[in-house]
C-alpha cells in the first residue's frame, strides 16, 4: 500500500505539472472531465519506437531468416515498387508529442490539430498519412480601443524562420489545451489584457447519425471574455495554406476565390482554396458567418507584413474580389480570413470559423477505380460543396452539440466512474475518425458476396446494410496500414457496434464475403519462408487490403502469416455476429450470417484432430504475439473455440436449427473436459498444453472467450463454456501477477508473466503490454464483477499513454516496461467501449436504452 500512495502521489505531481502555469482562468465553457494539458508543457519521458536493435539476441538468432525475406521483400516495395511498405520496419515514426484531437467526421478525410494550436497531421488521400506542422496556418487575435490597435498576436508559441513580420512567441504559460473528443477547448488568457479567449473546436462526430457524421467538416468558437471596463473591438485572423505541406503544394497550378453563399435567410462567406492535384483533387475552405473579410491569396514565405499591417490598421482585411491566378511550380499560396466583434465592458461575445475540405472521389494507390465518399450522397460529387458544406457547419453546429452533450452527459454525470476513465472513454475515439478511415458509397457494380449467392449459403451482392449505410473501412494503425485487420477489429468493434451499429454490420458483410474467395496464387510467407495460397476458402481474412493498393478488391496485405493458419480469425468472426445480433437485434443479419459460420466453424473443426471437442494450434497460430510459439490447444485460441461453440449452440436456437444446436451441445461438452483437463493448473489456464518449460507462462488475454460470452449475454447455465470459480481465479492470477507484479502495478497488463513474477521474455512482443488487450481485460473483470481491479488495470495504461508518454490522440498498440513503444495511432484501444458496455450490465446499474447498447 505504501508503494502505490506512493505512486499515486506521483501521478498527481505529473497532472499538476501538464497544468502548471495555468492562471485562475478556467475559459467559457470548457468542462471539468476531459484531457488537459498546460501549452508550455514539456513531458520527460522520451521513448523511441521498436527497431530491430531492441530483439533480444536469441530472438534474432531464431528469426534471421525472417529479417532476411523481409529485407528482400521491403527493398522490392520500396526500391523497385516506389511504394511505402504497410509496415516499415527501417522507418518507425518517431514520437512527437504534440497531436490533438482530429478535426472532421467519419470517413471523410482527417486534419489533426495539435493541443498547441498547430495543423500538424493530415490524412486526405484515403489511409495514407502526411506529418507536417504547417506554419502559416494560425489563428491571430488583435484587440482595438477608441480606434487604436493595442494588442496583435499569432496564438503559437512557434517562433518560426518564416514570417517575421508577424508577432510570435506567444507565452505558452498562459494557455491549456482541454480535449473530450469529438470537442477540444484551448483557453488562452491575454496577458495585460484582461481579456480571455476560449477556442472551442466542434467536428461533427455523433453516434447514431450516419448523414452529419460524414461530413468533412469541423467549427471554430471563439469565445471572448473582456474582463475591463472598457469596450474593445476583437477581430481573429484565421490563416491556411493551400495545401498540407506536402511536396505538391509546390507542384503549380493551385489557386483560391472568395465566395459568399445566402441560403435559408443564413448567409456565410469565405475562400475556397483549391488544390489541383492529378489524383485525389480536392478544396480546402475557411468560412464564416458575420462582419467578414478576408484576404485571397498570400505567399506563406518571406516576412508576410503586409498582411500583417492590414490587419493591425483597422482590424480588417481588405477583400479583393478577384481570384488568384494559378500558381507557378515551386510557388505556394495562402489565404486569410478575419472576423471582428465588439465585446462590451465586462462582457463576453463570440465568433464562428469553419474549415471544410471536399475531395469527393478518391482512387487508392493501384488507381484501379473511383469511389466517392458517404457524404456525397448528400452534397454531390462534382467537387463544389465546399460552401454548402460550410453554410450548413456554421448553421446546425449547436444541433451537433446538443446531440453531443445528450450522448455524453451520463457518463459524465455517473460519480461511481472516475475522471480518468471519462476522458479516456471518449477521447480514444478519435481513432474512428483518424484511422485512415474511409467512408464510401457500395458501387452499383459491386458484389460482396464472394460469388456465393444467398440460394446457395452465401450472401446477397449487394445487402441492404450496404446499400443504405455504406462501405466502411479503418486501419489497423496509422503505421500498420491494412484496412479492417479482424483479429484486431475484434478488439475495437466495440466501438462501432455500441455507437455507430450500421457501421460494424457493413464491416462484417464484406468479412463474410471474402470468407467464400479463393485465391490459389502462391505467395510467400514471410514468417515461415513457405508458399500458400493467398486466400484459402472458408477462412476469414486477416485484413482487406493495403490502402496504397487497391483494398476490398485485393486483399490480405499482411505478409507474415498464411491465412489459413489464423484459427483465431474464424472464432473471432463467429463471436462478433452472435454478439453484433445480441446487440442489435437485427434478424435478418443473423440469417445471413449463419451459412457462413457454418462454414467457418468447419473449417475450424479439422483442427480437433483427437476429436476431444477443442482444437489445436500449432507454429505462430495463436493471436498475433510474434514468435510466441504454440503447441497444441492454447488458453487463448481453446478459450475463443469454446466460446464460439456456445454462440454456435444459442444461434441454433434462436433460429431454430435442433440438428446443428445438438451436434454444438455435444461438441461443448467434450471441449470443456479437455479445455479443463489440458489447461487449468489449479490457479489460471496455462498459456498451452505442450509441457514446455513456458507453457505454464500466465497470459493477459487468457479470459477473451468469457469476455465476449458475457458481452453478448452469455456465460451461464446453457451457454456456459467456463466455470465461474475458475474465470475468477484466472483474472485474479493475472491481476496479481501481469498487472501488479509488472511495474508497480502502474502500467496496466504485461502479455505474459511467469508465475515466479517476472515478465516473460521468450518472444519479441511477451513482455509488452497492449493498451487494447488490457481494456478488454478491464472489461472481463468487470463482468466478473471485479470492478476495482478492471478500473485500476486500465487506469495504469491511460496514465502512461497521455500523460507520462505524451501520446495523446496517438495511442499505440505496445509499450514494453522501459523506453519502447510499437506501432502509434492503433485500432485496437478502441476497445475501452467494451468497458462501457461492461458497466451498463452492472447488476445495480440504472439499465441504458437500446440505442446506448447499440440497437436501431
Amino acid at each position: 500500500p505504501a508503494v502505490l500512495i506512493g505512486q499515486a502521489r506521483d501521478s498527481q505531481q505529473i497532472r499538476r505539472t501538464m497544468w502548471a502555469g495555468l492562471s485562475l482562468e478556467t475559459g467559457f465553457g470548457v468542462p471539468k472531465d476531459g484531457w488537459r494539458i498546460c501549452l508550455a508543457h514539456e513531458f520527460k519521458e522520451k521513448r523511441k519506437p521498436f527497431q530491430a536493435r531492441d530483439v533480444s539476441l536469441p530472438n534474432m538468432i531464431e528469426h534471421i531468416s525472417l529479417g532476411v525475406r523481409y529485407l528482400r521483400w521491403w527493398y522490392g516495395k520500396t526500391q523497385v515498387e516506389k511504394k511505402a511498405p504497410f509496415i516499415d520496419m527501417f522507418g518507425a515514426l518517431p514520437l512527437r508529442q504534440i497531436y490533438g484531437a482530429p478535426l472532421g467526421g467519419i470517413g471523410g478525410g482527417s486534419i489533426t490539430r495539435g493541443w498547441r494550436g498547430d495543423f500538424c497531421r493530415w490524412q486526405l488521400n484515403p489511409g495514407m498519412y502526411h506529418y507536417k506542422s504547417v506554419i502559416a496556418n494560425q489563428f491571430t487575435v488583435c484587440l482595438r480601443r477608441g480606434g487604436q490597435t493595442i494588442y496583435q498576436q499569432v496564438l503559437s508559441m512557434e517562433r518560426p524562420p518564416t514570417l517575421q513580420g508577424w508577432n510570435w512567441g506567444y507565452c505558452g504559460e498562459y494557455a491549456f489545451y482541454h480535449a473530450l473528443y469529438p470537442r477540444a477547448w484551448t483557453v488562452y488568457h491575454l496577458p495585460g489584457q484582461n481579456v480571455t479567449l476560449t477556442c472551442r473546436q466542434v467536428s461533427p462526430v455523433i453516434p447514431h447519425d450516419y448523414k452529419d457524421s460524414s461530413l468533412p467538416v469541423a467549427v471554430f468558437v471563439w469565445d471572448i471574455e473582456n474582463k475591463n471596463d472598457y469596450a474593445l473591438d476583437v477581430s481573429i485572423m484565421f490563416t491556411m495554406v493551400n495545401g498540407t505541406g506536402h511536396k505538391d503544394d509546390k507542384s503549380g497550378g493551385h489557386w483560391n476565390e472568395p465566395f459568399h453563399l445566402e441560403k435559408d435567410g443564413e448567409s456565410v462567406s469565405g475562400v475556397l482554396l483549391h488544390h489541383q492535384t492529378p489524383v485525389n483533387p480536392y478544396t480546402l475552405c475557411i468560412a464564416a458567418r458575420e462582419k467578414v473579410n478576408h484576404q485571397t491569396a498570400f505567399s506563406p514565405k518571406g516576412t508576410c507584413s503586409a498582411l500583417w499591417s492590414d490587419l493591425m490598421t483597422d482590424g480588417r482585411l481588405d477583400s479583393p474580389k478577384d481570384s488568384s491566378p494559378p500558381t507557378e511550380k515551386g510557388e505556394e499560396v495562402a489565404a486569410a480570413l478575419a472576423v471582428s466583434c465588439l465585446v462590451p465592458a465586462n462582457s463576453h461575445n463570440s465568433v464562428e470559423f469553419s474549415l471544410a475540405w471536399d475531395m469527393p472521389k478518391i482512387t487508392f494507390g493501384s488507381r484501379e477505380r473511383i469511389y466517392v465518399r458517404r457524404y456525397t450522397r448528400y452534397y454531390g460529387t462534382k467537387g463544389d460543396a465546399a460552401p454548402s458544406l460550410s453554410h450548413y457547419a456554421l448553421t446546425h453546429y449547436s444541433k451537433w452539440e446538443e446531440s453531443i452533450d445528450e450522448w455524453q452527459r451520463p457518463i459524465l454525470q455517473d460519480g461511481s466512474l472516475p475522471a480518468w476513465y471519462k476522458s479516456a472513454l471518449f477521447n480514444e475515439l478519435y481513432f474512428v475518425v483518424d484511422g485512415g478511415t474511409v467512408w464510401v458509397e457500395l458501387p452499383e457494380d459491386a458484389d460482396i458476396s464472394g460469388g456465393l449467392r444467398s440460394e446457395d449459403g452465401g450472401l446477397p451482392a449487394q445487402p441492404e446494410v450496404l446499400k443504405e449505410y455504406g462501405r466502411f473501412a479503418y486501419l489497423e494503425g496509422q503505421e500498420y496500414r491494412m484496412y479492417n485487420t479482424y483479429d484486431v477489429h475484434f478488439y475495437a468493434s466495440f466501438a462501432l457496434i455500441m455507437l455507430w451499429p450500421k457501421l460494424a454490420l457493413s464491416v462484417q458483410y464484406d468479412i463474410a464475403g471474402s470468407v467464400v474467395q479463393h485465391d490459389p496464387t502462391e505467395r510467400l510467407n514471410l514468417m515461415d519462408g513457405q508458399c500458400s495460397p493467398v486466400k484459402t476458402r472458408g477462412v476469414v481474412p486477416h485484413d482487406l487490403g493495403d490502402p496504397d493498393d487497391e483494398p476490398w478488391v485485393r486483399a490480405n496485405a499482411y505478409m507474415i502469416h498464411d491465412t489459413a493458419d489464423w484459427k483465431d480469425l474464424n472464432l473471432k468472426f463467429v463471436l462478433q455476429v452472435y454478439r453484433d445480433y445480441y446487440l442489435t437485434q437485427d434478424e435478418q443479419y443473423l440469417k445471413d450470417m449463419w451459412p457462413i459460420c457454418q462454414t467457418v466453424m468447419e473449417a475450424e473443426l479439422k483442427f480437433d484432430k483427437d476429436g476431444d471437442g477443442l482444437i489445436e494450434n500449432s507454429g505462430y497460430a495463436d493471436q498475433t504475439y510474434d514468435g510466441w510459439k504454440v503447441t497444441g490447444p492454447s488458453a487463448y485460441c481453446g478459450g475463443l473455440w469454446l466460446a464460439s461453440v456456445c454462440m454456435m449452440c444459442k444461434m441454433a436456437r434462436v433460429l431454430n436449427c435442433e440438428s446443428v444446436y445438438q451436434r454444438y451441445t455435444d461438441i461443448l461438452e467434450r471441449g470443456r473436459a479437455a479445455f479443463d483437463k489440458l489447461l487449468w493448473n489449479g490457479k489460471y489456464y496455462n498459456y498451452d498444453s505442450s509441457g514446455r518449460s513456458l507453457s505454464n507462462s500466465v497470459m493477459s488475454d487468457q479470459c477473451a472467450g468469457q469476455w465476449f460470452l458475457r458481452a453478448s449475454g452469455l456465460g451461464e447455465d446453457d451457454y456456459q463454456a467456463f466455470p465461474k470459480e475458475k474465470i475468477c481465479s484466472a483474472l485474479k492470477s493475472v491481476f496479481d501477477l501481469n498487472v501488479m507484479s509488472f511495474a508497480g502495478g502502474q502500467m496496466g497488463a504485461v502479455n505474459g508473466m511467469r508465475p515466479e513474477g517476472v515478465p516473460d521474455r521468450s518472444s519479441v512482443q511477451s513482455d509488452e503490454v497492449w493498451v487494447g488487450v488490457v481494456y478488454g481485460l478491464a472489461a472481463t473483470m468487470i463482468h466478473e464483477g471485479m470492478i476495482e481491479e478492471g478500473m485500476h488495470t486500465a487506469e495504469g495504461c491511460y496514465r502512461a499513454v497521455w500523460e507520462r508518454m505524451g501520446m495523446a490522440f496517438q495511442t499505440p498498440e505496445a509499450y514494453c516496461e522501459k523506453g519502447i513503444y510499437r506501432s502509434l495511432a492503433y485500432m485496437r484501444p478502441l476497445s475501452i467501449w467494451a468497458m462501457q458496455l461492461a458497466l451498463n450490465n452492472r447488476p445495480n446499474h440504472n439499465k441504458t436504452t437500446d440505442k446506448d447498447v447499440g440497437q436501431g
